[in-house]
């Protein structure tokens, strides 16, 4: 099994250091191909009007100077990886309901669906003012890669999980619930703040952990503190 993992936090961030502590302990072969900066929030942005610098990092590691799906795309098709998967995270911060179409870690394992490659993208809810137990992490991530089978998967979707954030002294692994994502949108709110010469400036201050959760969905599954996992087209529809 050779995996090519991203994220869109940055190749230095501790979400992909504990997905390469998981699949270090399946013994898979990986290659580490990952932004050199944050993308959060980017979504499915690629680069194709100026160059991307490709920088070592090691054996197996590469920093690109481009988003996500810009890294599955050289993955595949400049450095010649050849992946019989591709793994994108562990995120910090959830991806759910409408996060799936803004997120740049699923934007990864989206390229990767495209072009026939099983792909997954694992993300971590996060709650205010909590740590978040990186360790505790890459042990959660290894038992899902084993419990959904990733090198049986079919390709051409996308499984998108995320992890709740419980307490420090909580280390079972919770309980796995399929469902669809949210089809809430996210909440929106806006405060405006004076500014000179009549501009107007506003700042975003909806609360996360505030969104619409219907009962069974993602949302809800996840903020009750059970890992939610589901399937999705490169459409972005629900295959539950």
């Amino acid at each position: 099994m050779r995996v090519l993992l991203t994220n869109d936090d940055g190749i230095d961030a501790p979400g992909i250091a504990a997905m390469e502590a998981a699949v270090r302990s399946l013994g898979w072969d990986y290659v580490i191909v990952a932004p050199a900066t944050e993308h959060s929030m980017c979504g499915h942005r690629i680069t194709t009007h100026s160059p991307l610098i490709v920088t070592p990092r090691g054996e197996g590691k590469f920093a690109v100077a481009g988003t996500p799906a810009d890294c599955v795309r050289l993955g595949l098709f400049a450095l010649d990886l050849r992946p019989d998967a591709v793994i994108a995270g562990v995120n910090a911060g959830g991806n759910l309901g409408q996060d799936i179409v803004i997120s740049g870690t699923v934007a990864a394992a989206r390229e990767a669906a495209y072009h026939g490659v099983r792909s997954v993208a694992m993300s971590h809810y996060l709650k205010r003012n909590l740590a978040v137990d990186w360790e505790r992490t890459a042990r959660w991530a290894a038992r899902i890669l084993e419990e959904i089978e990733v090198e049986r998967r079919d390709s051409g979707h996308i499984v998108n999980v995320n992890f709740p954030h419980p307490s420090p002294d909580e280390h079972e692994l919770p309980e796995r619930v399929w469902c669809h994502p949210e089809s809430a949108p996210l909440g929106v709110k806006y405060q405006e703040r004076a500014k000179e010469c009549g501009a107007r400036e506003f700042h975003y201050t909806a609360i996360y952990n505030e969104r619409p959760r219907r009962a069974g969905s993602d949302v809800d599954v996840c903020f009750s503190g059970r890992v939610a996992l589901s399937t999705i087209g490169t459409d972005g529809r629900s295959l539950l």
